[in-house]
């Protein structure tokens, strides 16, 4: 059987228990002998002697050094530009630090390229849903777009016994074909830190290629995100600050976002980005 290689992308800051429990879970998953693993992760930083650790613990693992200013899409970036320069991959799965990956996780995004193939005739993108381990409820994976007129939203998908087509998918796992690559690159660079996987999915989308949910649920993953506004609580520059930070509503880059693939939202965008920093009790009053 042929030899597939796949170069495994990941990023990490100041979370070593976590990273380590991800990279644990990656080496005990069931992978084909035929798929031969390459693992690139950036270290943006770590202080928590997290590089250290991977290098003792997993030395096949190979760690790209950076200075704490990636954030999380600089760092997939920077994995992505390094595993691209060595060697020529048939694919790409990026997987985010956080995850506790299910042992047959593999096996579903291989399901997924066949269903792919089969149906389409084309290789693509291919998410896997996590769970949040408390109550089993799907936290990432993949979504579809219920409305694209004046409003936008946005429906996450329940994962099913075969793939389902959507618009819009997480990173937390994400298979990219080499295909795709040759076609629209890796993550844009006007992202720092989110939505750079939404974006890169629309994109997809928009170049003709299948974006797919894979089948049943790939690991555990908590959702972390938490309220995405300062409530009053924070004083109107903390509010500002918040507006405008790659962590926070990281306005100029949602706009972009925006503007990119979902131009009519725009004017609704801006309001909605001022509104939850200058008046957030409207937006508390307006999401209860």
């Amino acid at each position: 059987m042929k030899t597939r290689n796949i170069a495994v992308l990941l990023t990490c800051h100041n979370r070593k228990a976590k990273t380590i429990a991800c990279l644990s879970s990656l080496f005990q998953a069931s992978i084909p002998s035929e798929y031969l693993l390459d693992i690139y992760l950036t270290n943006d930083g770590s202080t928590d002697g997290t590089g250290d650790s991977i290098k003792v613990l997993f030395p096949q693992v190979r760690v790209i050094e950076g200075d704490g200013s990636l954030f999380w899409a600089g760092g997939m970036r920077l994995a992505w530009k390094t595993a691209i320069q060595k060697k020529s991959y048939d694919a790409y799965l990026l997987i985010n630090d956080d995850v506790v990956l299910y042992p047959d996780f593999f096996q579903y995004l291989l399901a997924t390229e066949t269903y792919s193939l089969e149906e389409i005739g084309k290789t693509g993108i291919y998410s896997s849903a996590t769970i949040n381990e408390e109550d089993d409820k799907i936290t990432y994976g993949g979504s579809r777009i219920k409305d694209n007129k004046l409003l936008v939203r946005i429906q996450m998908i329940e994962p099913k016994e075969q793939p389902q087509r959507c618009d819009i998918t997480n990173a937390n796992i994400l298979w990219v074909s080499k295909e795709v690559v040759n076609e629209i690159g890796i993550f844009d660079n006007r992202f720092t830190h989110g939505t750079a996987d939404y974006d890169y999915s629309l994109q997809a989308n928009k170049k003709g290629f299948p974006v797919f949910l894979a089948p049943k649920v790939g690991g555990v993953c908590a959702d972390d995100h938490g309220k995405n506004w300062r409530d009053t609580r924070y004083s109107l520059k903390e509010r500002i600050a918040y507006l405008k930070s790659p962590k926070g509503l990281a306005y100029d880059e949602y706009l972009y976002y925006i503007r990119k693939h979902f131009p009519m939202f725009l004017p609704y965008s801006f309001v909605m980005l001022w509104t939850k920093t200058f008046f957030p009790f409207i937006w508390n009053r307006f999401k209860n």
